[in-house]
């Protein structure tokens, strides 16, 4: 810590401590602290007592920046300082016995948090969460996998309304609804305005950086430090969604002017590569090629299912929603989350017991 925040009567538990579980792509490297990046990221763990405080740096790229807290079921937000060190109380309002607390990233890379330590009760202590989960799925996607502007509930079905970052969170995507419900660890690389390939999509404009670039990093963002490599050992998942199709029509939606245009071929070209990476890296993965139900184009999806067909691998599928590509003209909604949920996960479950066999 750069200052002291601890109170009398209080004791501070560095963040690298094997008692707390951690989730989600998360950067170990700094012993002073530990980085999220990536939208579901989070940090659990019990403890006693009404005091409960994170001390955390946050690095502001663009919105306002968001972290949520789930205390015995309830979840709060709490606004970042754009630039510096702070501590945050999370326990206000706690009684002096045991409590479980997740404390989790709601916002894609549009900033990073280092977690620096947490704050508790003197004669408390961390202790292990052990939540018997050992079924994994990763996500790559975009803002609609991030849970960007979930929580403007007054707009299903309708264009976004104007916001700075305050609607966005994670919790409510259909990404990490559908691993709740399937009782499964998700790790959720999903950034918003991402297309597939580079100078496409919309994240980091003008030079526009795609899935392709960024899918094997561990910091993909480079306004917020050194770009790094992701070591994937450190996680296997049995499930791969690839959600990605939908950015990759700015500035052209030449898929939809054209199916066998060279554009359009070589988009097919370049996602069949990456699903073939994907494949390389996870050889028993059940991988699931996917859009959402943002509109857009239905050449897109049959794009996917030409590739899925080409790839002729048991273990690839092709998943639509009912209403796929014609669900809303802006970002998903909680319910409509939810109900995105409902059908990944029949789907998921109609595959089988063997998906989560190691």
């Amino acid at each position: 810590m750069t200052r002291n925040w601890v109170n009398e009567g209080e004791v501070f538990y560095p963040a690298l401590n094997e008692n707390i579980k951690y989730s989600g792509r998360i950067d170990f490297s700094n012993p002073k602290g530990v980085t999220m990046f990536y939208p579901s990221s989070y940090a659990k763990f019990r403890f006693r007592g009404s005091v409960c405080k994170v001390v955390l740096e946050n690095k502001k790229v663009w919105w306002d920046n968001y972290i949520g807290s789930v205390i015995d079921g309830e979840q709060k937000k709490y606004k970042l300082t754009e630039e510096g060190e702070e501590c945050i109380d999370l326990g206000e309002g706690l009684d002096d016995g045991e409590h479980t607390i997740i404390l989790f990233k709601r916002m894609d890379g549009c900033h990073s948090i280092s977690i620096k330590g947490f704050i508790l009760k003197e004669g408390s202590e961390i202790k292990k969460e052990d939540s018997g989960i050992n079924r994994r799925i990763e996500v790559y996607g975009d803002s609609v996998s991030a849970g960007e502007v979930s929580e403007a509930a007054l707009y299903e079905g309708k264009e976004d309304p104007i916001h700075n970052g305050e609607y966005s969170n994670s919790w409510y995507s259909y990404a990490w609804i559908t691993a709740r419900k399937l009782n499964a660890e998700l790790h959720n690389i999903s950034q918003g305005g991402i297309a597939l390939m580079d100078h496409t999509g919309y994240f980091c404009e003008p030079d526009y950086v795609g899935m392709v670039h960024c899918f094997d990093k561990l910091n993909y963002h480079a306004a917020l430090g050194p770009v790094t490599s992701w070591n994937f050992n450190k996680y296997t998942p049995h499930v791969v969604i690839v959600a990605i199709g939908q950015n990759d029509n700015h500035p052209e939606d030449y898929m939809a002017e054209d199916y066998e245009c060279e554009k359009a071929i070589r988009w097919r070209e370049e996602y069949q590569h990456f699903i073939e990476d994907i494949r390389k890296i996870y050889p028993h993965a059940y991988v699931i090629l996917k859009t959402t139900i943002l509109n857009h184009h239905d050449h897109w999806d049959r794009s996917i299912e030409e590739v899925k067909n080409r790839l002729n691998d048991p273990k690839i599928k092709h998943f639509k929603y009912s209403n796929n590509g014609k669900g809303t003209p802006g970002h998903i909604r909680i319910r409509e989350a939810e109900q995105m949920a409902e059908e990944l996960t029949a789907f998921i479950e109609k595959l089988g017991d063997q998906v989560w066999e190691n």
